[in-house]
């Protein structure tokens, strides 16, 4: 109970929850228009739908703000790479939040004459471009964690050699002892056994990293967002609502266990 109480107190909480409403609408219509549902019954979720998407716009003014003082932080970090990436993609989701309080400003009815698709479609790119940089943090935080995951693994062979020297290995060979004649032995057969180790390390590295995993499926889930409503990449509303909602339940996640949230 404790936790939902703290939970529900956050703005931003009550935002993922309406999100979460929100693409459920959208998966919801999309499953009853396949299903040949009656007209009056999506119509009445497509209204649903638009009035928690306008609620959600309304929580998030003055997200603007946050966003860049989240900049301002992501400034100082020491890692040029990360500082680049969350800068940037900070920057971009606060003319992102700037833009969708404009657009919410039009359908209020406060701005009659503002043209609401440009302003949606300018806001989608601002959009998109912050979860490109996010996903770029994610494979870079990703490679870091393999080299050193590497590193280690390397070291504790090393150590094991040095009390006890292996066995010939096939798939060790190095380019100096292999043997033309032996097909297995030609770099084609070695690939796959460097490709499963490489599999091996991204998905310890993911593993042992829950914030770093979740990071990542939630940004991988949201990208098809604005890919899809840019007409990058056309998905159709129920892979949409599908994907909102899978990333919304991981947000609010993070917000219940703040353990899990990726830092910075």
């Amino acid at each position: 109970m404790d936790s939902w109480i703290r939970f529900s107190a956050q703005s931003q909480a009550k935002e993922r929850v309406f999100r979460a409403a929100q693409y459920t609408c959208t998966l919801l219509g999309y499953t009853l228009q396949k299903g040949g549902a009656g007209v009056e019954l999506l119509k009445t979720v497509k209204q649903l739908e638009a009035h928690v998407s306008l609620t959600r716009k309304l929580m998030r003014l003055g997200n603007s703000a946050e966003a860049v003082e989240a900049a301002k932080r992501a400034v100082h970090l020491s890692d040029s790479v990360l500082r680049l990436c969350l800068t940037v993609a900070h920057l971009n989701k606060a003319m992102y939040f700037a833009c969708d309080n404009v657009l919410w400003a039009g359908k209020a009815g406060l701005l009659p004459q503002l043209d609401q698709v440009k302003w949606s479609q300018r806001s989608f790119r601002y959009y998109l471009f912050a979860l490109i940089l996010n996903l770029t943090r994610d494979a870079y935080e990703i490679r870091l964690l393999m080299e050193r995951e590497a590193r280690s693994s390397h070291v504790g062979s090393k150590a094991t050699w040095t009390s006890s020297p292996p066995s010939p290995n096939p798939s060790s060979l190095t380019p100096e002892n292999v043997d033309l004649s032996d097909p297995s032995s030609l770099p084609g057969a070695i690939l796959p056994v460097r490709l499963r180790r490489q599999c091996h390390l991204l998905v310890t590295v993911l593993r042992s990293n829950p914030p770093l995993l979740l990071d990542l499926l939630k940004n991988a889930c949201d990208v098809f967002i604005p890919l899809d409503r840019l007409g990058i990449y056309p998905t159709g509303e129920g892979f949409v609502g599908a994907c909102g909602l899978a990333s919304s339940v991981l947000s609010i996640l993070t917000i219940i266990h703040p353990w899990l949230k990726l830092k910075p």
